[in-house]
């Protein structure tokens, strides 16, 4: 939730049995910056931190929550179109994991082969490898499931034997308002990398289903938009 998801945020919504907290999205070279930008532009939130302040500002972000916990795990999704950045990202110590966003929908983000249009990047598996080989934090890809064009299975394939740590699954299924769990099961049982199952998460029901599904962790998002949930995870 690009805008919303900084440190102060994230604080909110730890004492709910959150083990591990997701940072961003943050733009961090000069041309995912500008189109987050041209997104801001049009009404939508985003964070618009400038290149040459966005290393310390991450760092700032993710110290709030080791300070608080340092048991808790702290993420921070990056759209970048280079792997330069998200490397450099990796070293700040308050980061445990680097997350590849190969997510997003905009169309400012798309035109320049970033977001999900990344899943159609011929060199995907060697961004990731390289991203991989020399992070020194854990390293995570969020793709969205169901991108037209796109093989799901084969690009978690990808994604595992590009050496990433997690896979973060969003399971959208166009037309469809819950969480596709048959693809979640499909990944899950024709790969091993660590699957987290997201989409549509609003209730313990929810989450007990996307574990059932194969998911080995899974995230929430829009039920904690507030701030708060109407539910604990302490309680699953």
């Amino acid at each position: 939730m690009a805008g919303i998801n900084d440190g102060d945020f994230a604080l909110k919504l730890i004492p709910y049995g959150f083990d591990t907290v997701t940072l961003g999205g943050f733009n961090v070279d000069e041309k995912t910056i500008d189109a987050g930008y041209k997104i801001i532009q049009r009404g939508r939130a985003e964070f618009n931190i400038p290149l040459n302040q966005v290393y310390q500002y991450i760092e700032k972000e993710s110290l709030k929550i080791k300070e608080y916990d340092d048991n808790i795990k702290v993420s921070v999704n990056l759209r970048s179109t280079q792997t330069k950045n998200i490397i450099d990202i990796s070293k700040i110590p308050s980061v445990d994991i680097v997350e590849i966003n190969c997510h997003c929908r905009q169309e400012e983000l798309q035109n320049i082969s970033c977001g999900q249009a990344m899943l159609k990047r011929p060199d995907l598996k060697d961004y990731i490898k390289e991203i991989s080989s020399k992070s020194k934090s854990e390293v995570s890809v969020k793709m969205r499931g169901n991108v037209d064009g796109v093989n799901n299975l084969e690009i978690a394939q990808l994604i595992e034997d590009a050496g990433a740590d997690y896979l973060h699954l969003d399971a959208m299924k166009n037309g469809v308002f819950k969480a596709d769990l048959d693809l979640v099961k499909d990944i899950s049982e024709n790969t091993n990398i660590y699957l987290i199952g997201n989409n549509s998460i609003d209730s313990l029901e929810k989450a007990r289903e996307m574990l059932n599904a194969g998911a080995d962790g899974f995230s929430i998002a829009r039920a904690a938009i507030n701030g708060k949930m109407d539910f604990n995870l302490k309680d699953l």
